[in-house]
């Protein structure tokens, strides 16, 4: 391997970025306007953006959240306006799994609570309560480790002007340049912002910053990557830190950031073409395509059928991680060579299945689960953070590749499993990570685990089981992983997608809903499309 030594992180990228000054246009935002109105207007009526359900039928799954939370700290939108806020911003699903919709909209809700206000700009926390012996957190709670996470979970919510000023909080909300614990941990920001874009379908937004992404992605290429080409990261900086691999100051080859930049770098193509910059979008691609290749040719491990992480030292790790499926996430490894095999793991419990759902190390390691516990240790116990991962990267797998090791029904499954475990005592929780057999949450009553914001679950449902996969045109096209057999029902109603409402419909005898029997598909109340089958159905807005 090549020697372990980053480019010089004192840069030009890194002076670009500092430069670009605040936006007139977010100075101008009045800082108490009140959200986007989920409503249509015809004259002087008024009705719901809600082709299908009642909101009102929900409300009480919401004000129960309310009565057993004690509210320890109160940000943009109190509990006391928890439902209003919900009513106007999320898309809400009815299905015959009760366990599995009070979860869905416990992670609205739970979201809710990190929106807050930090001077000129709105923010999403990562912690409800501060730890006051974690260092690495600033006093207004924000942390750069699950952005990517972040942006793809809101990009469902109707008013997007919050995210936009969160992006902007991050790249020029200090004194004109980035925050400075912006670039702490790896990222794969770039990716989810065109996942966004294909859902709000805002060119203006892409446009006004493209400049100030490249120069982001260029200070991540001269601190982090090698002669080589590939991308070093310590643990800890991928927010993964104590793992079997690596080490909290080990300067390891990593298919977290190298997928990450990959990712990242097929994104800002894709940008660059969408704001005319065709240029720049092949150079990009290029880009893209040279890591695609160094990824496969030094992270898969043909004796372990796995990506690995490669030793700073050089070598493999010599052990299976729930980070060799993040190449899938982005469609990295190429189709028809093999490497598909990896994902018999997922479903091995000496790998990575358990109990309460997917390990982040394989269980069959002597050195699973052997860093103690209460330290953040990715050794092997489930993070939901990673399980979000593993998910997107389980649906790219099914979807795009001719494959015969993971089904729907594994998709399933494991997402199942995922919301069964959001549980502690009895109620709703979602915290940092827990035992893979008892579902034991490990940070135990530390207030920092408490609604922690550090995974995705309604962009799970919505994007993967139900299916809607948003396209860079007027097409709307639905893919469902839920199985034909498993519910004869569903509604996922009011889903803000590029300035229309969409309506998704399964009824398997068209009499639950009275839509017709099948897949349905409705764009602002109007039907667009149906299908007898739970398959793919395409439609137009």
């Amino acid at each position: 391997m090549d020697p372990r030594n980053p480019k010089n992180p004192e840069s030009s990228a890194g002076e670009a970025i500092r430069r670009f000054p605040l936006k007139s246009l977010l100075l101008a935002l009045p800082l108490a306007a009140a959200f986007v109105a989920p409503t249509l207007f015809s004259g002087d009526k008024q009705k719901s953006r809600l082709a299908v359900l009642d909101e009102g039928d929900y409300r009480g799954i919401v004000e129960s959240f309310n009565e057993w939370d004690d509210e320890a700290v109160v940000n943009l939108v109190p509990n006391a306006a928890s439902w209003d806020w919900m009513a106007d911003q999320v898309p809400f699903l009815d299905c015959p799994d009760e366990d599995l919709r009070e979860i869905y909209y416990f992670r609205w809700w739970a979201l809710r609570k990190h929106l807050k206000q930090v001077g000129d700009y709105y923010v999403y926390t990562e912690f409800i309560e501060l730890d006051t012996k974690a260092w690495f957190i600033p006093p207004e709670r924000t942390i750069a480790s699950a952005l990517g996470h972040h942006f793809m979970e809101t990009r469902w919510l109707v008013d997007q002007s919050k995210d936009d000023s969160y992006l902007d909080y991050w790249m020029v909300g200090k004194d004109g340049g980035p925050q400075g614990h912006f670039h702490r941990y790896s990222s794969w920001l770039y990716d989810a912002l065109w996942q966004r874009y294909l859902v709000t379908g805002d060119k203006a937004f892409i446009a006004d910053r493209f400049d100030r992404f490249e120069a982001d992605y260029k200070l991540w290429q001269e601190e982090k990557q090698l002669e080589s080409g590939l991308y070093w990261q310590a643990d800890v900086w991928d927010a993964m830190e104590e793992s079997i691999s690596g080490g909290r100051h080990e300067k390891n080859v990593r298919p977290t950031i190298n997928s990450y930049m990959f990712g990242n770098a097929v994104a800002l193509s894709n940008m660059a073409a969408l704001v005319g910059k065709h240029e720049k979008a092949d150079a990009y691609h290029a880009e893209a395509e040279a890591q695609r290749k160094r990824v496969l040719d030094t992270l898969w491990s043909e004796e372990l059928t796995f990506f690995e992480s490669v030793k700073e030292t050089g070598g493999f790790a010599n052990v299976r991680e729930a980070i060799g499926f993040i190449p899938w996430y982005f469609n990295l490894p190429t189709k028809g060579n093999g490497y598909e095999e990896a994902w018999k793991q997922v479903l091995d419990p000496e790998g990575f299945s358990a109990p309460y759902g997917l390990t982040t190390a394989e269980q069959r390691h002597p050195e699973f689960r052997s860093h103690g516990t209460g330290y953040c240790e990715w050794d092997g116990a489930i993070w939901p953070y990673a399980t979000s991962q593993t998910l997107v990267a389980m649906g790219n797998v099914i979807r795009n590749y001719e494959q015969e090791v993971v089904s729907k029904e594994d998709f399933y499954d494991a997402f199942l499993s995922y919301t069964r475990a959001q549980r502690k005592n009895g109620l709703p929780y979602i915290g940092e990570y827990q035992d893979e057999q008892t579902g034991e949450w490990l940070k135990g009553d530390n207030p920092r685990s408490k609604f922690y914001h550090h995974s995705t679950y309604a962009d799970l449902l919505i994007a993967n089981l139900i299916g809607i996969r948003p396209q860079d045109s007027n097409r709307v096209v639905i893919d469902p992983l839920l199985p034909e057999s498993v519910w004869d029902w569903f509604c996922l109603d009011g889903v803000p997608y590029r300035g229309h409402m969409l309506t998704v419909i399964w009824d398997k005898t068209g009499q639950h809903y009275g839509k017709g029997a099948g897949l349905t598909l409705m764009v602002d109340g109007a039907v667009v499309s149906q299908s007898r089958e739970l398959g793919r159905l395409e439609g137009t807005l």
